[in-house]
């Protein structure tokens, strides 16, 4: 007997979207917009937020890191940026664990704000 489910309840492409901007891409255009459930959708809009805000924060770090570089503080520039790193890769693994187990999990911070941001997705 076949104990694989024949219709996806949207689980797959919630995990795939963790993967960087490009799984996200991935699993909007490849798996949701055909098998759209609220399980897809909870995490699409979730994962998108996380994605964004990564990327600003990187970019943000990264200008302070410059500018502690120029004045003499490199240590306080590189310990930011692995405490912001560290604190990046604990919310991924937050939400990538409730993606794993078919949660509506919110990921502390942003969860909550990106279903009522992505409301449109």
């Amino acid at each position: 007997m076949n104990d694989i489910p024949s219709k996806d309840d949207g689980k797959t492409a919630g995990i795939v979207s963790y993967f960087f901007i490009l799984g996200w891409l991935i699993a909007y255009f490849a798996m949701y917009k055909d098998n759209k459930t609220a399980l897809s959708t909870y995490q699409l809009r979730q994962t998108l937020l996380f994605h964004l805000a990564s990327i600003v924060i990187y970019y943000a770090v990264g200008a302070i890191f410059a500018a502690t570089l120029f004045s003499g503080g490199f240590s306080l520039g590189y310990a930011l940026y692995w405490v912001v790193k560290v604190g990046l890769l604990i919310l991924w693994i937050i939400g990538f664990i409730g993606a794993i187990n078919g949660e509506q999990k919110p990921i502390p911070l942003i969860g909550e704000k990106a279903q009522s941001i992505f409301s449109g997705i």
